[in-house]
């Protein structure tokens, strides 16, 4: 009688034939909203992935429909890191229609994120968001019990950056084990990076700190506190909203009120409106600010790329 064939040992790739699980594990695929989103993640992941991002080149990051290869990447992410639906309620509902399960980190409502509100004439209503805040459809453009609205462009205090490193680097850790120690490396060096950048934009922006400028739309905020600027109003009271008669009207009038040195336009959008405000003004036309990098290189490099261009651009035209 033929002695019975002795099973062969399974190798890797029939292991994870039998055993899906094993063959996803690792390096977890993320999805981002927005460019400075995007820079920052890649930053914390290295060498290890590449992570993804749902709005293409140029577009409304406000309003915007995914195409066909966005919402598969979507689908197919471990991890969705994003501003919060205060900056792209789309991908709120697209989060939502994706699943509860779906894991995702909404850096504006991460625990040590300093936050402002659209409180109007350059009042600040900033505190500090602890872990848990709940972060669902209710707080698409919602107003709080005092009517102020939440300033979703909190990139631009490179202090959150440097907070929200070290959050991303944890929830990377948790998912990825493996690779925790080089994901909390990356973090601290990109700190140290950001932390330079910041201190030397300090000390570059201190002499025109109280020479006031008006810009196309209401993102600033966070970029005039954290250096002691004079944002004195926008053209547009959002990048989706062309500014009426009545507000450039209004607008003009402070122009002389207020001595404005500067009038900034913005990257993708009109800047006949802003050219218009300041006809037979003193006020100067500063170069196109650019405050998510809609027109720059994407990857690891933009965020801070995108924080220089903003300091460059105002000291062109305020300090002379």
């Amino acid at each position: 009688m033929p002695r019975p064939a002795l099973a062969r040992p399974l190798t890797l790739t029939a292991l994870a034939l039998c055993f899906p699980a094993l063959a996803t594990a690792g390096v977890p695929k993320v999805a981002t909203d927005i460019a400075p989103t995007q820079s920052l993640v890649a930053l914390v992941m290295g060498d290890l992935g590449q992570p993804s991002i749902l709005l293409s080149k140029g577009a409304n990051a406000h309003s915007y429909q995914m195409r066909p290869s966005e919402a598969r990447a979507l689908d197919q992410a471990d991890l969705v890191i994003w501003i919060g639906p205060e900056m792209t309620p789309w991908l709120d509902r697209a989060i939502a229609a994706s699943g509860p399960a779906r894991p995702q980190l909404a850096l504006l409502h991460a625990e040590g994120t300093k936050t402002r509100s659209f409180a109007g004439d350059g009042d600040e209503d900033e505190h500090e968001h602890e872990e848990g805040h709940d972060h669902g459809q209710d707080h698409e453009h919602t107003a709080g019990a005092d009517g102020t609205i939440l300033d979703p462009h909190a990139w631009l205090n490179p202090g959150n950056a440097e907070t929200w490193l070290t959050v991303i680097a944890d929830r990377l850790g948790t998912l990825d084990p493996e690779h925790k120690a080089t994901y909390a490396a990356n973090a601290e060096a990109a700190r140290a990076r950001i932390a330079e950048v910041d201190a030397r934009l300090e000390a570059r922006l201190k002499p025109v700190a109280g020479k006031p400028f008006v810009v196309y739309h209401d993102a600033y905020g966070y970029f005039a506190d954290r250096y002691g600027l004079a944002d004195a109003g926008s053209v547009s009271p959002g990048d989706a909203t062309d500014p009426g008669a009545a507000h450039l009207s209004e607008l003009r009038a402070e122009l002389s009120a207020k001595q404005v040195v500067c009038a900034f336009p913005e990257a993708a959008h009109d800047p006949r409106p802003m050219q218009r405000l300041i006809e037979g003004t003193t006020t100067r036309l500063g170069g196109a600010l650019d405050p998510a990098g809609t027109e720059m290189e994407r990857g690891p490099d933009l965020y801070v790329r995108t924080l220089e261009s903003l300091g460059d651009t105002l000291l062109a035209c305020l300090d002379r």
